[in-house]
């Protein structure tokens, strides 16, 4: 069992940037990948972007792509989410999640999540 702790959200003004970080502590095994997704008002959650824990290997939805970066610290079972350049569609509950056996976008695959953290992006 993955037990995942997220932190780093908050307001911010558009344009601005925030940093999300998520710590895993895994009880069996080490994760085969970590991500972020995001949740907004009345809409279905989907992938915003994916590291493969045992390769140099990340994904990105559209439009995260060229704005966010995932980065991870193997040793400390942590994943980072830095968000640039941030619009009020990014607005939305962001939760972390862990993967056995799959790396990629599909929210499907991710068995362990956590609780979620708040990014609200507004004027």
């Amino acid at each position: 069992q993955v037990q995942l702790v997220e932190s780093g959200g908050g307001s911010v003004r558009p344009g601005g940037s925030l940093t999300l970080s998520c710590a895993a502590s895994a009880r069996t095994g080490t994760p085969y990948s970590m991500g972020w997704f995001r949740q907004a008002p009345g809409r279905e959650r989907e992938g915003v972007a994916v590291a493969c824990m045992d390769a140099e290997t990340e994904y990105y939805s559209d439009s995260a792509t060229g704005r966010f970066t995932i980065s991870r610290d193997r040793g400390k079972y942590t994943v980072y989410l830095e968000m640039n350049n941030l619009n009020p569609s990014d607005t939305g509950m962001y939760y972390c999640a862990s993967a056995a056996g799959y790396c990629g976008l599909q929210n499907y695959f991710f068995a362990y999540w956590g609780q979620g953290t708040q990014v609200t992006v507004s004027a």
